[in-house]
């Protein structure tokens, strides 16, 4: 399946993808991700996103689209994708839908995820990543002995966890005013071409799995064919008799068709002899000049 991930932050569009990848089989098409990558590697496209990021602009569309088209290429992402954080606005869905008409790649379905503000902001504001690893966890939402139970991935012992700039309170706000202008029109845009897909996305990360699950599950079965449908045959004209045959030459189609046929024919002939008499004059040997009777 080809699908696309909505949602304000921390509306859990990461963990979902994260998971939806594992049971799907597919891959997690991420733009922060690509964005890395493409810099780590030193690709054209990395090198252009790296010198817009190291004089402090966004990158652009196009760029990011160029990544996206080169991921989605690759052999892992025939069976399908999750895009998680692209789109974000109109103009970046309008050229996503362009793309993926040239690529042959259409979406199968976009899937909102709906978490109360106040619930956004509690989790926004509780999340911490460990320095060491990267591993993301909610001082929210998680209880301290499983942070402290699991040891950090990359030392070995505990994880050492820190807040982002951009995950406290001054900022989320500001963040949720950015959604609510740029990316929540999207839900319209999919809804009007008959794509979206609308979930609770508050509880536990099992109890939102399930309803996603859900509702791809529903989407695939009005999607396919009902069992035992089967395509109708054409119907074949019935063979007439020889009654039914002499009838229609009686009709004033059959007569036209046949005074038609007529005409081919006599016109047929006519080039015939035409033809047949042109060859015999060339045929005919000419008279010899100058002979004298005896």
């Amino acid at each position: 399946m080809r699908i696309v991930l909505l949602g304000a932050p921390g509306s859990g569009k990461g963990t979902q993808s994260q998971r939806l990848m594992h049971r799907e089989h597919i891959p997690q098409v991420s733009t922060g991700d690509l964005l890395r990558a493409a810099v780590a590697c030193g690709s054209k496209l990395g090198l252009k996103a790296k010198a817009a990021m190291e004089e402090g602009r966004l990158v652009e569309d196009a760029l990011v689209l160029g990544m996206i088209r080169e991921r989605l290429r690759k052999p892992d992402a025939r069976r399908g994708f999750i895009l998680d954080g692209f789109p974000r606005n109109l103009l970046q869905a309008q050229s996503l839908d362009r793309l993926l008409k040239k690529l042959r790649q259409p979406l199968d379905a976009v899937v909102q995820l709906e978490v109360d503000y106040a619930e956004l902001v509690r989790r926004i504001s509780g999340r911490r990543t460990c320095a060491d690893c990267g591993r993301v966890f909610n001082v929210s939402t998680s209880p301290a002995q499983l942070i402290e139970s699991e040891p950090c991935q990359s030392t070995g012992g505990c994880h050492r966890l820190i807040q982002r700039p951009d995950d406290n309170e001054a900022t989320v706000a500001e963040r949720l005013r950015v959604y609510e202008e740029k990316t929540r029109p999207l839900i319209e845009f999919y809804r009007a071409r008959g794509l979206l897909r609308v979930i609770n996305a508050e509880g536990s990360v099992e109890e939102v799995t399930e309803r996603l699950e859900q509702a791809l599950h529903a989407l695939r079965r009005s999607s396919a064919p009902a069992r035992g449908s089967t395509r109708p045959k054409a119907r074949r004209p019935a063979a007439r008799g020889p009654a039914a045959r002499r009838a229609a030459k009686r009709t004033p189609r059959g007569k036209a068709k046949r005074a038609a046929r007529v005409t081919r024919a006599a016109a047929a002939v006519r080039v015939t002899r035409t033809a047949a008499r042109r060859a015999g004059r060339r045929r005919r040997p000419a008279s010899p000049r100058g002979r004298v009777r005896r």
